[in-house]
């Protein structure tokens, strides 16, 4: 696409150093502690300010005694130019990577339902399919991965979601069935399946409180006019067990990942009956179609996954097997 000449010489003159100025003025309030952070000096910083608004021929940043404040304008350019040095960051990783001989890489952000029961054999196979494409996978909760994926601080995001994505692109990956866990020869096992409102009578050992498993827990408490007997919020699935296999209460995880984790403790798991315990964990992005190779590559693979069945549980019965993020907050 050809740019007009008023477009050229606009791109021309918006200098790239301010408009990184700019963005740690916006994010930190202040222009002396922008100038902190950037090691230059509060004056020089003030004055590529006031260049940057002399070429927008606006106002950017209200100044006042205890910092600055954006104008509409300023939050404008300010969603713009994260964009735009995004981009240049992104464009400098992938092409310094290509010199090291690795092809690229795609930044995974996955809840630890995703983590815990899928990823660790479809990455495997991914992996020793394209040995020259590197995996960064971080573990956070379901709303914190749809954030990152709609901030661009990651390519390609694996969880539950149990709202809308705006904008947001998904595809399907896995399903995973939730059940309660309860000590061996609790009064609910031998019901061999149950309502969870049937476990709102029993002490809870909860997840993260933001976690989509104890979001849809209290939602399924409320319809009935019921609350949570919470007894204490935990931070990982092995921690979960343990709390349940100590008397603490009962719990609900992933069916598979409780498979994986059955040597922890003298635990069942009892199935439940009500819709919101089948849940889809989905791929979310963008764009998919925008996506690097790399990462489109991934997002090919794992929504291939989506019709293979999980591998069979291996895990020794009396042997524990923890969780690989052990008690980092779980989704």
């Amino acid at each position: 696409m050809n740019l007009k000449s008023s477009e050229r010489n606009f791109a021309r003159r918006i200098d790239l150093t301010s408009l990184q100025l700019f963005v740690a003025v916006c994010e930190l309030g202040s222009i002396g502690k922008a100038a902190e952070r950037e090691f230059i000096a509060a004056s020089a910083v003030s004055k590529r300010l006031s260049d940057l608004e002399a070429t927008l021929d606006t106002a950017l940043l209200n100044r006042h005694s205890r910092g600055v404040a954006l104008t509409p304008a300023g939050e404008s350019l300010l969603h713009h130019a994260r964009s735009v040095l995004f981009s240049l960051e992104k464009m400098q990783g992938e092409l310094s990577e290509y010199a090291d001989g690795v092809r690229g890489h795609v930044r995974v952000h996955a809840s630890i339902s995703a983590i815990v029961q899928f990823l660790p054999e479809d990455l495997g196979a991914f992996i020793r399919q394209h040995t020259e494409i590197k995996i960064d996978l971080e573990e956070h909760l379901s709303t914190e991965v749809v954030r990152a994926v709609q901030e661009g601080a990651a390519d390609l995001g694996i969880c539950n979601i149990a709202h809308g994505t705006g904008t947001l692109q998904t595809l399907p990956y896995r399903h995973d069935q939730l059940v309660l866990i309860v000590p061996r020869g609790h009064a609910l096992q031998a019901r061999g399946a149950i309502n969870f409102e049937a476990a709102l009578d029993y002490d809870q050992v909860g997840l993260h409180s933001n976690s989509s498993i104890y979001l849809a827990m209290r939602q399924a408490a409320a319809a009935v006019g019921r609350t949570i007997k919470l007894r204490i919020h935990v931070t990982g699935l092995d921690a979960m067990c343990r709390m349940i296999h100590n008397g603490l209460g009962v719990g609900v995880m992933p069916r598979r990942a409780f498979e994986l984790m059955h040597g922890v403790g003298e635990l069942e798991s009892v199935a439940l009956l009500d819709a919101w315990a089948e849940r889809q964990i989905q791929l979310v992005a963008r764009d998919f179609s925008t996506l690097p190779l790399t990462a489109r590559l991934l997002a090919g693979h794992l929504t291939g996954t989506a019709s293979s069945p999980a591998q069979p549980v291996t895990a020794p019965r009396n042997s524990p097997v923890h969780s690989p993020s052990g008690d980092r907050p779980t989704a």
